[in-house]
């Protein structure tokens, strides 16, 4: 069954406790985090302090995506803050093998997220050192984005060269970015085993319903 992340940069700030609680009730797998800049990505959101307030409040996994200029920086302080997965962008980043292994010293999940301009081959050196490879299905920095179509082969290629290396099984694939209901089959399909959703939950009539549905595409 496809893994659910709802990401909490679509939900209402001003009651996160009650969008995190409706995330975990209707059966989601992971509560994406979102941490942006205002450099790296032209917006700017929440820190680690935010996160630890979150922890508290619940078992889900959290999954912390660091669109940063310098995600070795902010590693620590989201680890103590009570993060499960710390995924950075391979393009923000000199040493990635240094930052996974920084990551990995915490004993943490580590994931590499690459942008869709981005050539998948440049994480061909990272693939047997990570737990998971997010696609990015828009261009990261702001929520309600149109997932972009060619986002789809790419899913399927990365599927196909983690099968051929043997290593499928050992990376999970998560996309985020313009994920609906109209197109979760689709990315499903491609290879995806991670959806991460945001205004399709949480700006739907029910996101109780919404991730229900998702869960059962």
């Amino acid at each position: 069954m496809i893994k659910i992340a709802p990401s909490i940069l679509s939900a209402d700030f001003s009651d996160l406790k009650s969008a995190i609680a409706l995330c975990q009730s209707a059966g989601a797998d992971y509560l994406h985090i979102d941490v942006m800049d205002g450099h790296f990505v032209p917006n700017l959101t929440i820190g680690p302090v935010v996160l630890k307030s979150i922890r508290p409040k619940t078992d889900l996994f959290l999954d912390v995506h660091l669109m940063v200029t310098n995600p070795e920086e902010l590693v620590e302080p989201f680890v103590r803050a009570g993060a499960d997965n710390i995924t950075f962008h391979i393009e923000a980043i000199e040493n990635p093998i240094k930052l996974i292994e920084h990551i990995k010293s915490f004993n943490k999940q580590v994931g590499i997220s690459i942008k869709p301009g981005t050539s998948l081959d440049i994480l061909d050196p990272y693939l047997e050192l990570i737990d998971l490879i997010l696609i990015m299905s828009v261009e990261p920095g702001f929520g309600g984005q149109q997932y972009i179509p060619e986002s789809t082969a790419r899913i399927q290629q990365l599927d196909k060269s983690l099968k051929i290396l043997g290593i499928r099984k050992q990376i999970l694939i998560e996309v985020d970015g313009g994920i609906k209901l109209s197109n979760a089959k689709i990315v499903k399909e491609a290879g995806a085993d991670i959806l991460v959703a945001g205004s399709a939950i949480f700006n739907a009539e029910d996101p109780h319903v919404a991730i229900e549905k998702f869960k059962n595409i």
